[in-house]
């Protein structure tokens, strides 16, 4: 029975794109929820018991430990049915000790091809990647962010070494270089961006820069001539902007090297599953005073919603971002 459930839910998963699966302790035993591009849906509320030995599945085969149920753990192991995904576990028990697992899907790069709602933004950034300097990402867990860098880079490959940093790496490409952060080991974001200088890549992909060291670093290796992808945490393209100035980067440094800001989400359309929507600033809009949206995220929604390709609804709750 158990391995009938895991199958099943696993396979849902799979089909709906689902970047996360939850099984959180409720009142009545366990719900499985899954996170997809139009939020978070209950899939199934199963017995404790069952719940229970679903988790323990899991640990088992992650090779973690099933009876430790109070401290966190991860774990990690790959699906391969209908195609491999890369299955990363988190697990945590609660005062009552109640255990609750989270479960990160991984899509090869093969299955997780962006679309564009906008065709001609895949364009873009090609022509903006030509252009070398730093490029910025951002929007929610699951926007596509790492798919959008990796595509941008990978067009370049075939005349270019692209070096990816990243904290895991998420995407296996063999063309690429990939590094992995293991702080543990003496291997942080900072750290691997000097390793990876002496590789003399032409364009660095960095995970995230989510501190003033990676900050600079990133900065230093744009202001060298490479290339440079990466992410931030913002809720905007010009707030991306202001996430860097807030870690200390200099601003003059700044703009000399930064060549666009993108904010990006994955629009559900009617047919044919998510495609990407990215707000893009260059060149003299990077430094306007804003934390929304630009008038043309919003026209884009429009006119797909005119267009049939997304609902009214849609593009009402994506307005604002």
């Amino acid at each position: 029975m158990i391995d009938t459930l895991i199958e099943q839910m696993i396979a849902t998963a799979i089909e709906q794109r689902a970047s996360d699966l939850y099984v959180l302790p409720v009142k009545a035993g366990l719900q499985i929820r899954l996170r997809c591009v139009t939020g978070v849906v209950t899939w199934q509320t199963v017995t404790r018991t069952v719940g229970e030995q679903l988790i323990a599945y899991f640990k088992f085969h992650a090779n973690m430990t099933v009876s430790e149920r109070r401290r966190p753990q991860v774990g990690a192991l790959t699906w391969h049915k209908p195609y491999p995904v890369e299955l990363r576990f988190s697990t945590v028990g609660d005062y009552a000790h109640q255990e609750s697992l989270v479960i990160r899907l991984i899509y090869a790069y093969q299955q997780t091809q962006n679309a564009y709602l906008v065709p001609q933004q895949a364009e873009v950034l090609q022509q903006l990647a030509q252009q070398r300097g730093l490029m910025l990402f951002s929007g929610p867990t699951g926007a596509g962010k790492t798919t959008t860098m990796y595509t941008t880079a990978q067009k370049l490959a075939a005349a270019a070494v692209v070096l990816a940093i990243e904290d895991p790496v998420e995407i296996k490409e063999p063309q690429f270089i990939q590094l992995q952060v293991n702080e543990a080991a003496g291997m942080a974001y900072d750290t691997l961006i000097k390793v990876g200088l002496r590789h003399r890549p032409d364009a660095f992909i960095i995970g995230e820069i989510r501190d003033a060291v990676t900050a600079q670093a990133a900065v230093r290796a744009a202001l060298s001539g490479h290339l440079v992808l990466s992410t931030v945490h913002a809720k905007s393209a010009a707030g991306t902007v202001n996430r860097l100035l807030d870690l200390g980067v200099d601003a003059t440094q700044l703009q000399q090297v930064l060549t666009a800001a993108c904010y990006q989400r994955l629009i559900p359309r009617i047919q044919q599953g998510p495609a990407v929507l990215l707000d893009i600033l260059t060149e003299s809009d990077l430094w306007q005073e804003t934390t929304t949206v630009s008038e043309r995220w919003r026209h884009a929604l429009e006119t797909a919603a005119q267009s049939g390709h997304i609902t009214a609804k849609t593009a009402a709750s994506f307005q604002a971002g």
